[in-house]
């Protein structure tokens, strides 16, 4: 189970991290094989970091995550009925080359093995400027990719050179990959983006925690809670910002589809009658600038935690404390949202199949 739980961690790292006006859709799917009481395939569809709709081989239906997303029976009635079948087939198809990646790797026997695709497009609707990604892994480890604006496959492993090669000459599944990411994807993406407008492009201000274990321990500035995943946190002295006595987190999802994020400022040096010339700085792109002061109040009788919370005029705004143990129970969490599947044939260019409105697949290199 360790295993899938590094699996889960990895997935969520490959995630792009996109600001408010670029939109991603992603599509993470993964078939597992030795892997007890846990789906054999599981597919998640992501909208900005928002799980839209989810499938798995226990219920073998594909279900929306969002109430919004019930508005796509009025633009295709067969939506759900068609991503079912897709889904269905990626598995089988999926399930096979796991068998046939083991004896490229000169794996035997059952055991714990994973064949992940990640693909999707981003959209910046500002400036209209497109993207689109297509990664492959097996067990937990990156296989091949496609550079979209290069047109160009890249192995990862030396294991993945003959598909690279297979797919370097069909240009046909090439022409079509193209295609995919700057029509179809982007079309797909800019309707989930216009039926969830009121909640995507929402913005929402965290709660701002300080935090510190232990007299000689960093003060941790913890933001939670904030929308979207657009942000920065920062350590200042005055108006200098601080970056050589700072240690930054990564912005991590919160299971209420809001995120949070931590800056941990090393005070060793400081005398404690210069604390209060410190303030951590939240801000969303392009948002008003959410200053939290550092005094010397605190909670002497427990070291494990304590806060101090200056906020702005913002209702909105309360104070919230955020253990370690939550953060990584989070990250887990949003993780598994994020759950990373690919697929292909023996020594073949990776397929179509399971992409949406791709009824027949291309048919791949001999």
């Amino acid at each position: 189970m360790n295993s899938l739980v590094f699996l889960l961690l990895l997935a969520l790292k490959s995630v792009p991290n996109c600001f408010a006006v670029t939109h991603t859709l992603n599509y993470f799917h993964t078939v597992s094989s030795g892997v007890p009481n846990f789906p054999e395939f599981v597919a998640v569809v992501m909208v900005d970091d928002v799980h839209i709709s989810h499938y798995d081989s226990n219920t073998r239906r594909t279900q929306p995550r969002q109430e919004w997303m019930e508005n796509v029976n009025a633009d295709d009635p067969q939506y759900w009925e068609g991503e079912t079948g897709n889904f269905m087939g990626a598995h089988q198809a999926y399930k096979a080359r796991i068998e046939i990646l083991k004896p490229r790797f000169n794996q035997t026997g059952a055991g714990v093995h994973t064949y992940q695709l990640m693909y999707g497009c981003e959209w910046d609707d500002e400036t209209d400027e497109i993207n689109g990604f297509n990664q492959y892994g097996y067990d937990a480890e990156d296989f091949i990719s496609f550079k979209l604006k290069e047109e160009i496959w890249v192995a990862a492993k030396r294991e993945a050179e003959i598909t690279k090669r297979k797919c370097d000459q069909n240009r046909a599944n090439t022409d079509y990959l193209k295609s995919y990411y700057t029509q179809i994807c982007i079309k797909w993406l800019q309707k989930f983006v216009d039926y969830g407008r009121s909640s995507l492009m929402r913005t929402e201000l965290p709660s701002v925690s300080l935090l510190q274990k232990e007299p000689s321990s960093p003060v941790t500035c913890m933001a939670t809670g904030f929308y979207p995943d657009g942000a920065t946190l920062s350590w200042r002295r005055g108006e200098e910002e601080l970056h050589e006595e700072v240690e930054p987190g990564e912005i991590l999802p919160n299971p209420d589809g809001t995120f949070q994020m931590s800056a941990a400022l090393d005070l060793s040096s400081v005398p404690p009658e210069d604390w209060s010339s410190y303030k951590c700085v939240f801000q969303l792109s392009g948002g008003q600038e959410v200053p939290t002061s550092l005094d010397r109040k605190r909670n002497r009788t427990n070291w494990e935690v304590w806060v101090v919370f200056s906020p702005p005029e913002n209702p909105s705004i309360t104070t919230a404390i955020v253990g370690v143990a939550v953060a990584v129970l989070v990250l887990v969490l949003g993780a598994i949202a994020g759950f990373i599947v690919y697929r292909q044939k023996k020594g073949k260019c990776p397929r179509a199949e399971g992409h949406p409105e791709v009824k027949e697949p291309l048919k791949p290199a001999a």
